[in-house]
């Protein structure tokens, strides 16, 4: 992965399985008030993206 993309607001989580897509091209909002408040301010609704991830 390449330094030079940039990093939406997952790079400021804990947990791996969300800061795996910290260099994802979508604007993600981790679960809390800032994304509701943007939402609400937008007229927009609430994407809920749940991933999964195992090792095999």
């Amino acid at each position: 992965m390449t330094n030079n993309k940039e990093l939406n607001r997952l790079i400021h989580e804990k947990l791996s399985y969300l800061l795996q897509h910290a260099y994802n091209s979508v604007d993600w909002y981790p679960w809390g008030e800032e994304a509701f408040a943007k939402a609400k301010e937008e007229d927009k609704p609430i994407f809920l993206f749940i991933d999964y991830s195992t090792c095999h």
